[in-house]
């Protein structure tokens, strides 16, 4: 702006109006300035950049989403198995329990409302996954089975649990306590060792 006397600018009026207001028609608009960039201030990337740049960011969030996958995954294992342990660890407090009912019942003592109290209480725990195991005839497994008494018998071909003395119980694959059975193996076991020692 030029300077006044005063040495202030003066004020600068550009008429924007379309149409001549003295004869009414529509004046030439001269074309729109375009804006001058300075050589050298902006690039337009080529392509094979942009294309690099966006295949460099589908990458990353494709390994974002696949670490965050992998963190829900993991935090639903860590959330099932925090809660198997806890049930595991209150079905493992309530066997004691389970034991003093097994034998009120060999012993005809669980009648009227005692036996219903238990039978509620086993439906709760099986619902929970608790399930019992070891029966008399079992073949021995030391994996679920601890042999509290050992013995030999021609009526057994293999090491055979002949007599439960406290059933085992576990939680779906887990073993909460192995059934303490009774052992008996075959009669002819040490002699057949013998005779190989002396042959």
């Amino acid at each position: 702006m030029p300077p006044r006397d005063n040495g202030h600018e003066e004020p600068v009026i550009r008429d924007n109006r379309k149409i001549d207001p003295e004869t009414g028609q529509v004046k030439d608009q001269p074309p729109a300035e375009q804006p001058q960039e300075a050589p050298g201030d902006v690039l337009e990337p080529q392509d094979g950049e942009l294309a690099a740049q966006l295949a460099e960011r589908t990458a990353d969030l494709q390994r974002l989403q696949a670490e965050y996958t992998n963190y829900r995954r993991r935090v639903e294992r860590d959330r099932v198995a925090v809660r198997e342990q806890a049930v595991a660890g209150a079905l493992t407090e309530l066997l004691p329990v389970l034991d003093d009912i097994g034998r009120a019942r060999e012993h005809g003592e669980l009648t009227g409302g005692f036996a219903k109290v238990a039978e509620s209480l086993e439906s709760v725990l099986t619902k929970l996954g608790l399930s019992a195991f070891g029966q008399k005839g079992d073949p021995f497994d030391p994996t679920v089975h601890e042999a509290l008494m050992h013995s030999y018998s021609t009526d057994v071909t293999e090491p055979t649990a002949v007599e439960v003395l406290q059933p085992g119980y576990r939680m779906g694959d887990r073993v909460l306590r192995p059934a303490r059975v009774a052992v008996a193996e075959p009669e002819d076991a040490p002699a057949a060792s013998d005779d190989d020692e002396e042959n």
